[in-house]
């Protein structure tokens, strides 16, 4: 994926050297003239946009080695690679034992220096996802955690942090695959319970007769083929959460055994004499209209109020659109770290279709779709090829002749769904004392509408003059890829001279 790097070095003119390997690379790119600079920036709300740092040694005021060690006190994960002029093993030694990530002695070529950026990248993305399975496993994720932040999955963050504080017994609702499960382990690593054990059940794929035993459990003999004692899930989930999914599946006979257990804290295992406490928070899921089957006599009316004492419904896809970038976004680093891939992102028109459909399978859906596309790519950039299964919706939307991306010419694809890059704390938006040649017109000297080509074509040459020939910052500015800048301007002729 584009990261931002920040590079952070006293020397403009290797400031802009570096700048411009990083920018060809594919990298959006921040600069600072000093640590202290740096410093300000990471602890700024753009900071959080900045992926790794190439961060100079000898520095006036503020050293390399200061800002690696102020910098370790609250981005510890920022993965740093030093440059310095002086490449004696000490200067070695002592920038790595101060956290620095990988080090090369200016002046580096290119080529070392991409290779190190994407090493460390990797690593990050690794690192990332066993801190996320980490997680997971400890039943210490939280709302933070979840991908998104569309306004639909506020107001569910908001209600799971609300149920978190009580023992609540909530009622997860949606349509399959939106993430149901994920919002309870949420409600679990905000309550007091966080840590404890997390056990899954899926209602619906268990065996009618087996119900009750993997549930509540049995003893030795209860059942033919029953050889030893088994304690149900319910035992497992003791002092911790037990998250039922499909709860509207349960047969009947299990229903009523679910309402003791809610209503009195114990389980009856098959053929025990007597039942077992338990301590457990109870978090059910369905993607069926429960009332709908309280009418229609599958499911208990008694069990349906005490299950849903809290309900939470979460959204479909389609209802936070917004969103969506970000989840591909993770799905890729996912599929990268897990797959041994090195998928950068996909062009603009891609996402536009992404984002415009409706996912009727929600997140599973476009998760096994990315998962999928990031298998079958040849390239960096995931582009209409790698999804087969939606050609219908490219074709519609006039995305289909997209070629794949090489490599060599990645860095000139349409930028993709990544944070705006940050730039130069100690630069100006625009070049001071710029006065444009001439205004945009979008009249004609008979006070009609001008051709939109002609008025397109001023004002990317208006915009040209006034970044003084910078088409990356002609490309921002005016909202599209450098790519698409490049071929308006070949198409329509468009002088292009830089400032000397």
């Amino acid at each position: 994926m584009p990261q931002t790097v920040l590079i952070v070095d006293d020397d403009p003119v290797h400031r802009r050297l570096m700048q411009g390997v990083c920018e060809r690379a594919g990298y959006f790119v921040a600069t600072a003239p000093d640590g202290q600079h740096a410093i300000d920036l990471l602890r700024s709300s753009e900071g959080a946009s900045v992926g790794v740092m190439l961060l100079d040694l000898m520095m006036p005021n503020m050293s390399g080695l200061e800002t690696l060690e102020e910098l370790r006190r609250f981005r510890e994960d920022l993965p740093v690679i030093v440059l310095t002029g002086k490449g004696s093993i000490d200067t070695v030694v002592e920038a790595m034992q101060a956290g620095a990530n990988d080090f090369f002695v200016k002046p580096a070529s290119p080529e070392r220096v991409i290779v190190s950026l994407k090493q460390v990248l990797e690593v990050k993305t690794l690192r990332g996802e066993v801190r996320r399975l980490r997680m997971k496993n400890d039943g210490t994720m939280n709302f933070s955690d979840l991908i998104g932040d569309s306004p639909a999955l506020k107001a569910v963050a908001k209600m799971g942090e609300r149920a978190a504080t009580s023992n609540i017994p909530i009622l997860i609702t949606g349509e399959s695959g939106t993430g149901k499960e994920m919002i309870a382990r949420a409600i679990q690593g905000e309550s007091d319970r966080a840590g404890q054990s997390f056990v899954t059940v899926n209602c619906g794929a268990l065996p009618e007769n087996l119900v009750e035993s993997v549930l509540f459990g049995h003893e030795k003999g209860a059942f033919t083929g029953a050889v030893g004692k088994h304690a149900g899930k319910f035992q497992e989930a003791n002092g911790g959460t037990i998250f039922l999914d499909e709860v509207g599946e349960l047969p009947l006979e299990a229903q009523v055994k679910l309402l003791r257990v809610l209503q009195e804290g114990e389980v009856d295992p098959v053929g025990a004499k007597k039942p077992v406490k338990v301590d457990v928070r109870v978090i059910s899921a369905t993607n069926r209209n429960l009332e709908e089957e309280v009418r229609a006599g599958r499911f208990r009316e008694d069990l349906f109020y005490r299950l849903n004492v809290f309900p939470i419904e979460t959204p479909p896809l389609r209802a936070r659109r917004e969103d969506v970038p970000a989840l591909i976004k993770h799905f890729i680093e996912h599929y990268n770290a897990s797959e041994g891939r090195k998928v950068r992102g996909m062009q603009h028109q891609v996402m536009e279709v992404l984002t415009a459909y409706d996912w009727p399978g929600n997140v599973r859906q476009l998760e096994n779709t990315v998962f999928r596309a990031v298998v079958l790519s040849d390239g960096v950039w995931l582009t209409p090829n790698d999804f087969p299964m939606l050609s219908a919706q490219f074709e519609a939307a006039g995305v289909t002749d997209v070629p794949p991306p090489h490599e060599d010419d990645a860095f000139e694809m349409e930028e993709t769904f990544e944070t705006p890059p940050v730039h130069d704390t100690m630069q100006e938006d625009e070049p001071v004392g710029y006065q444009p040649s001439e205004a945009v017109h979008l009249l004609d000297q008979e006070g009609h509408l001008r051709n939109l080509a002609e008025i397109e074509r001023d004002l990317i040459a208006m915009a040209i003059e006034k970044y003084d020939g910078q088409m990356s910052e002609v490309a921002r500015r005016l909202g599209i890829g450098r790519s698409t800048l490049y071929r308006k301007v070949q198409e329509q002729g468009i002088e292009v001279k830089r400032a000397s």
